[in-house]
Parts: structure tokens; C-alpha cells; sequence
């Protein structure tokens, strides 16, 4: 699915003008195209299933380490700083830090293709739990491993800026899927 932005460009301008305001006066003549530029770059991850976004990021390496062979041995990429747009309000979501657990099973992944895929699951209208359950899928898809821990730590304006107005509130959500999930000495490890 490509993002329309030529009928970005014709509801901004609706937009503006329900507003109240002249969507041809010189401040706000190039808002809609700008606005339409700026969501196919901040919703690109709308253009693509999490099966495609595993396979944009599908490079893995076979384990060369000597991993000591226990059931517990896993790689944590933690503070990946993403922001989404909450699909209930089309609020902002920010100061986001995501952290993402894997428990290798004959392969490990570019260490960056981990920040790829958090920032590309998070390039959507979203709930901050899918998110999560998104990074958990295409990670599991591209490392072979059943075994993926996600924890997401942000704000949410439709929280802060907006309705109950507290500025400090943060969410945070987890998603455990193998071991991680009935293991709390494994979920420990990527809460601290």
C-alpha cells in the first residue's frame, strides 16, 4: 500500500480551512504539501506487512561464538529511541525507548537491523502494545529464535498535551514470547 499524498495534501487544506483559517494565506499555502511529505516519511511503516519488514532486514550471521550452550544465553539492544502516532488520536508519541531481547538460536542479526526494525514497526498509526507484539513477530521471523523479549518506556501527548494533561505520565509495555515468557530471572534481565 503506497501512501496517498495527494489526498493528504486536499484533507490538510479541508483541515485548515474547518480550522477557520485560509489554507491560501502566505504561512499556510505549502502546509498541506509539507504535511504530506512529513507522513510518508514519519508512517513509512505503513507501506509494509511485518513479514516485508523481515525481509528488508534479514541479515544474519551464523553464531561463531562460543556461547557457553545455556538455555539463558541472549543478546539485549536496549534505549533504541523511536516515536509512533497513537491511531486512536493521531496523538504523538514520544520519547519512546525501546529495548529488544533475543535468545539466539544458530544465528544472530546485525545489531543495527534490531534498531531498523523497532523504527520501521513504530513508522505506523499504533498502540504502543503492538508495537511491541510487531518487533517481537518480525524478530522471531528473521532470528529463528521463539524466544524474544520487548519493552517499551514513552509518553503519550494524548496523555500530556491534551485531555488529562499529565505531563510525567509514561507507559510502559512488555511482550515476552518463548522462554522470556514464564521465566521472571529472564524477564528481569531486560526490565533492569
Amino acid at each position: 500500500m503506497a501512501i496517498d499524498t495527494e489526498a493528504i495534501k486536499e484533507h490538510v487544506r479541508g483541515i485548515l480551512a474547518a480550522l477557520g483559517d485560509d489554507p491560501d494565506r502566505e504561512g499556510l499555502k505549502d502546509t498541506p504539501d509539507r504535511v504530506a511529505r512529513m507522513y510518508a516519511e514519519v508512517f513509512e511503516g505503513m507501506n509494509y506487512t511485518n513479514h516485508e519488514i523481515a525481509q528488508m532486514f534479514n541479515k544474519t550471521f551464523e553464531e561463531d561464538l562460543e556461547l557457553s550452550g545455556r538455555s539463558d544465553d541472549m543478546v539485549i539492544v536496549k534505549d533504541i529511541e523511536v516515536f509512533s502516532y497513537c491511531e486512536h488520536h493521531m496523538a504523538l508519541m514520544y520519547d519512546m525507548k525501546v529495548s529488544v531481547a533475543y535468545i539466539p538460536k544458530g544465528k544472530v542479526i546485525g545489531l543495527s537491523k534490531i534498531a531498523r526494525i523497532a523504527d520501521m514497526a513504530a513508522k505506523r498509526l499504533q498502540l504502543q502494545e503492538r508495537i511491541g507484539s510487531d518487533i517481537a513477530e518480525i524478530m522471531q521471523e528473521v532470528t529463528g529464535s521463539d524466544s524474544i523479549a520487548v519493552r517499551i518506556q514513552g509518553c503519550h501527548s494524548c496523555m500530556t498535551a491534551r485531555g488529562i494533561k499529565k505531563s510525567s505520565a509514561q507507559t510502559v509495555t512488555t511482550t515476552f514470547t518463548g522462554q522470556f515468557k514464564d521465566n521472571p530471572a529472564l524477564q528481569m534481565r531486560i526490565l533492569m
